[in-house]
């Protein structure tokens, strides 16, 4: 049964499916995804009940992502440990995935974090962090002071 709020899938349209397939294809699979659907527009990939699927719709006017306009920024996936996060930003180059913030790797989000930054031929982003997730901060309100 699903658990509320978790995130089920996400769909990504593409101009050039053979080129996404390729790209995504690689990454979800070192990241542990598995192909689970596959017909003649799209694909999916599948990591427990979440998927992501890439599909050339018919139905898509234009054929560029930006980043940088509203929408979808990057999407962020649990990499492993460091080790696990070199050796993907290591091989990214050779399956089509372009390294951002490299002057800054692996402390581009901050230096209590350990994340890579890629961006495909497509201009989607991704967001690869290592180690345990960030300790949730609290914010407390102070109470005003009697005079």
């Amino acid at each position: 049964m699903p658990k509320r709020g978790l995130l089920h899938h996400v769909e990504l349209w593409v101009p050039d499916l053979s080129r996404a397939v390729a790209e995504w294809g690689w990454l979800l699979g070192a990241l542990g995804y598995t192909e689970f659907q596959n017909w003649p527009a799209g694909r999916g990939w599948r990591l427990g009940e979440t998927y992501l699927v890439v599909e050339q719709s018919p139905a898509m006017i234009g054929d560029v992502h930006d980043r940088l306009r509203p929408g979808l920024n990057h999407l962020a996936f649990h990499a492993g440990d460091v080790a696990a996060l070199d050796a993907l930003m290591a091989r990214a180059a050779d399956h089509g995935w372009t390294q951002l913030f490299a002057d800054r790797y692996p402390h581009a989000g901050g230096d209590e974090q350990f994340a890579g930054y890629l961006t495909n031929n497509d201009g989607f982003e991704v967001e690869l962090v290592a180690g345990l997730p960030v300790t949730p901060v609290t914010i407390v309100t102070p109470v005003p002071s009697a005079p």
